[in-house]
């Protein structure tokens, strides 16, 4: 579509675009905010540069999308419950969303969007991948599209390719405060290929941090068409890469895409602040 109120830049050929001409603090009108959610369904991934955003004030932004959703595994901050720091410091090793993944698949309604804002960043580093599932389904061959389609598969929170949330929450230092140890694992089947609401096109929703097992399989028997997928579903034609600096807010459709977090800055610090926006049930 032709936008009238925004400037829209393509970050790469598959997806992905740069959203310039808004102040996201401000009242945004209609058309700014019906222009942006095409973007953001056209594109999947849009990021804004420049934006000084309280966290109320970037709760208010996501809000215009949907109902805000509280993270089950991490207190919010003081003020802003919706609104969950996340920090890397100086001392860590890990990181935090270090593996390909699609956010709360696990959840019987997996969040629909979320929203990061940078407040530190290290000069170089840091920066986070998408993937396109729209691509990585249309490119399977016919008769892989065939036994995929009405297949489901079990997600799990526990991130058991990880060796678990809890252990790896553990090694934060800036974060292992913040962790919810009074929550539960929590499950979910989904289909292997789910159908966006809203653009009608579908999408490859398989991950290798929260996807298990197929329904009515073993893990085992599973595992060897699930490492396909992952691998399949990141090919670097699929991608974007986004380059954060302090006052950069990406907002990603959580329907369509996966994300990684590159751990890539070490001895560096990085704090962000993230909204994840309610979703629906995949089908």
């Amino acid at each position: 579509m032709g936008y009238q109120s925004i400037d829209v830049a393509p970050l790469a050929g598959a997806m992905g675009a740069e959203i310039h001409g808004v102040d996201l603090a401000s009242e945004l009108t209609n058309q700014q905010f019906d222009e942006i959610h095409q973007a953001h369904l056209d594109y999947l991934t849009i990021v804004f540069r420049d934006q000084k955003l309280t966290p109320p004030q970037q709760a208010d932004f996501a809000r215009r999308f949907g109902t805000l959703e509280i993270y089950p595994f991490l207190k919010g901050i003081e003020g802003a419950p919706e609104v969950v720091e996340l920090i890397k410091t100086e001392v860590d090793t890990e990181n935090f969303g270090g593996v390909w993944h699609s956010d709360t698949t696990y959840q019987e309604k997996p969040v629909m969007g979320s929203m990061l804002y940078a407040h530190e960043v290290p000069d170089a580093g840091g920066d986070t991948l998408y993937a396109n599932m729209y691509l990585a389904y249309e490119s399977l061959s016919d008769g892989l599209k065939e036994l995929l389609d009405g297949l489901k598969a079990h997600n799990n929170s526990a991130q058991l390719y990880r060796g678990g949330r809890a252990k790896k929450m553990e090694k934060l230092a800036g974060m292992k405060d913040q962790y919810n140890t009074e929550s539960d694992v929590l499950e979910a089947l989904h289909p292997v290929v789910r159908t966006h609401p809203e653009t009608g096109r579908k999408a490859l929703y398989v991950n290798r941090s929260h996807t298990e097992r197929f329904e009515n399989m073993t893990a085992e028997e599973s595992t060897p068409l699930l490492h396909y997928l992952c691998d399949h579903s990141i090919r670097p034609e699929f991608t974007c890469r986004v380059k954060w600096e302090p006052g950069t807010l990406a907002f990603w459709d959580n329907r369509c895409t996966q994300h990684f977090a590159i751990n890539d800055y070490p001895g560096k610090r990085r704090r962000m602040h993230r909204v994840i926006i309610e979703g629906d049930t995949p089908h």
